[in-house]
């Protein structure tokens, strides 16, 4: 089972500079499911591309299963790690089956194609996120939704340890809503780590075990989501005064207009 932890993690948010105050020192472990929290603009995609090592970050360390990521192969970040971008982007003419094969790239030897199990763990994740009867059409024919759909699927298909999910609920209704966060608490279920940015706090409480809130303007907070999602601290976090109720036992924050 795998690990990531963040070591006095500072990311290099554009057009911010960088606090010590800020710097994160964090376990991410197998079971978990992680959402990060904020308000637009305060960094929650950027730690995430900083996660996935495809941006290096303003100091601090990142560590694999206690190994350094920035020693780490690319190929080995590639078979371990996962991530799912808030938008997709074509970036050439492919069928949704093909980008969701895409997902398997990193287990196959250079100039390999891809075999029958490929195949059927790509079918196995359309299927799971009721996209069987999409596999032939081109990808850029589907709409935003199911775009999303796609992109979880290839990262489904990837089978990765780290599960890294920028808004996993963007573009979807109400029904795929529940199925994707049902799809990833699955995840975290068997072990995998999962962290995701949000942005419906109400998401957040009802299905991840930990939380990491991002504030604009002091330290961030982080720990189990059962003690941090409070109104305390959630009203200076989006900077809005909010009413609390609950729903099977967890809490459901309103805005108050």
């Amino acid at each position: 089972m795998s690990e990531l932890a963040l070591i006095q993690l500072l990311a290099a948010i554009p057009n911010k500079p960088t606090c010590s105050d800020n710097a994160l020192s964090i376990r991410f472990q197998a079971g978990q499911m992680w959402g990060i929290l904020g308000p637009n603009g305060v960094g929650k995609t950027t730690l995430l591309h900083t996660l996935a090592a495809l941006l290096p970050p303003a100091s601090g360390q990142i560590e694999l299963n206690h190994q350094p990521m920035s020693q780490l192969p690319r190929l080995t970040l590639a078979q371990h790690i996962g991530i799912m971008f808030q938008e997709y982007q074509d970036g050439f003419p492919a069928t949704v089956l093909e980008s969701v094969l895409l997902g398997r790239f990193p287990h196959l030897s250079p100039w390999e194609m891809e075999s029958e199990r490929d195949v059927a763990l790509a079918y196995a994740a359309l299927a799971r996120l009721d996209l069987v009867d999409f596999a032939q059409r081109p990808l850029s024919s589907l709409s935003g939704g199911e775009r999303q759909r796609a992109a979880l699927a290839a990262l489904m298909a990837q089978a990765p340890q780290v599960w890294l999910v920028d808004e996993p609920t963007n573009h979807l209704d109400l029904h795929y809503q529940v199925a994707a966060m049902g799809l990833l608490a699955e995840q975290a279920n068997v072990g995998k780590v999962v962290v995701m940015s949000l942005h419906d706090v109400n998401v957040a409480a009802q299905w991840c075990s930990h939380v990491l809130l991002l504030y604009p303007d002091r330290p961030p907070i982080w720990g189990e989501a059962a003690n941090l999602l409070t109104q305390d601290n959630l009203e200076p976090l989006y900077r809005q005064k909010l009413a609390m109720t609950t729903l099977n036992g967890k809490p459901l924050f309103v805005p108050v207009a």
